[in-house]
């Protein structure tokens, strides 16, 4: 899961640490090539080194780092159990660091857990890391998980607060993580329109930071939608497109997402017919990475928004409103989204003219309606 970001970063020459912003410990000259192949094997070789070598070192720091970032490596392949074997030699490696670094392997058995859909591990693995509220980035990462443990038990509510916090708390990688979270949340509370954008807004996260790790996953998201809004074809394409990536990359689909896909990908082929169904499916399987994200966004961006009322509001201008609904000062909400408070007072004048309002209370009770 995020612990994989070390191989998907784009750092050459660093091993970085995967909730972290900087690099650890030197690492293969080559690893920047991993992020554009997605070798998951061969990333999970050069882990595997580093583990040895930290070991042989004794470095704790670096062996905690590297264990946590293999368990992410073969959680993604498949490989839950050894998964779950890292993540347990990380959390007994920090056993004597302690604190944010204990949270490291409690993270990296989140993802593990998550992998293997198991719903009771992941609730515990996420109550043993509070280390880890401590930074931004590490919180919200911490957020996604509880919002998919929310999810797994049926509790869409804490589901969507968990995602919505997510998404306001951090940047980059991270932050496409959490918008696909927020968008599958979105799908389970029949938004559809709130899971396209934050499906797209995830895709463009990513794309911007060449951190592709989850690009299937947002694919089969937009299938999703897309299926659901009876455009079968593209939604055929973008499975198709998720699924040749995935044997690309010697990747697999989480566990958590498998009930979803099966019964996406059934209604498609009944809707279509066999002939049909192979047909689009092939045309997306065809695609490279890139052309994958090219056709995704292809014709999204001109797809506008009404210039006034609840619609109009851009995903950004709906993130500040929702932190002025919670109290927080212009200050405050700058710090939260990682912007300047001048720019949150601009989204504000924007949100203010959209929505006809002259207030922050009007703001609030307008929100409250949409809630």
């Amino acid at each position: 899961m995020h612990a994989a970001v070390a191989i998907f970063n784009g750092h050459q020459g660093t091993v970085v640490d995967p909730l972290a912003k900087g690099p650890t410990a030197p690492g293969p000259s080559n690893k920047s090539s991993l992020d554009k192949q997605g070798d998951l094997a061969g990333a999970a070789a050069q882990f595997d080194e580093l583990v040895a070598e930290a070991q042989a070192a004794h470095d704790v720091l670096v062996e905690v780092n590297s264990l946590a970032g293999h368990g992410g490596v073969l959680a993604q392949r498949g490989d839950t159990a050894a998964a779950r074997a890292a993540a347990d030699a990380a959390i007994e490696a920090a056993a004597e660091l302690g604190g944010f670094y204990a949270a490291m392997g409690y993270a990296a058995l989140a993802g593990a857990a998550m992998a293997a859909g198991d719903a009771a591990t992941l609730q515990d693995a996420i109550q043993a890391w509070p280390y880890l509220s401590a930074l931004p980035q590490t919180a919200a990462v911490q957020r996604v998980y509880s919002a998919w443990a929310a999810l797994a038990r049926g509790d869409l509510v804490a589901a969507r607060r968990g995602a919505d916090e997510a998404v306001t708390s951090t940047t980059g990688y991270y932050r496409s993580f959490a918008l696909l979270t927020r968008a599958h949340v979105a799908i389970a509370q029949g938004e559809p329109e709130q899971g396209e954008r934050d499906a797209h807004d995830a895709l463009a996260c990513a794309a911007e930071v060449e951190a592709y790790l989850f690009m299937p996953d947002i694919l089969e998201c937009l299938g999703t939608l897309a299926g659901d809004a009876g455009s079968h074809r593209e939604a055929t394409r973008f499975f198709g497109a998720a699924h040749a990536i995935r044997e690309r990359w010697g990747a697999v689909r989480v566990k958590v997402w498998d009930a979803d896909y099966e019964a996406s990908v059934t209604r498609l082929r009944d809707a279509l017919g066999d002939q049909d169904f192979d047909s689009a499916w092939a045309e997306g399987a065809s695609l490279s990475t890139e052309e994958a994200i090219a056709y995704a966004q292809r014709g999204h961006g001109e797809r506008k928004r009404p210039t006034s009322g609840w619609a109009s509001l851009t995903p950004a201008e709906r993130d500040v409103v929702r932190l002025v609904s919670e109290g927080l000062t212009n200050n405050d909400i700058a710090t939260r989204l990682f912007v300047s408070p001048r720019t949150v007072q601009t989204h504000l004048t924007h949100v203010y003219t959209k929505l006809g309002l002259t207030s922050r209370v009007q703001l609030a009770q307008e929100a409250a309606r949409h809630a």
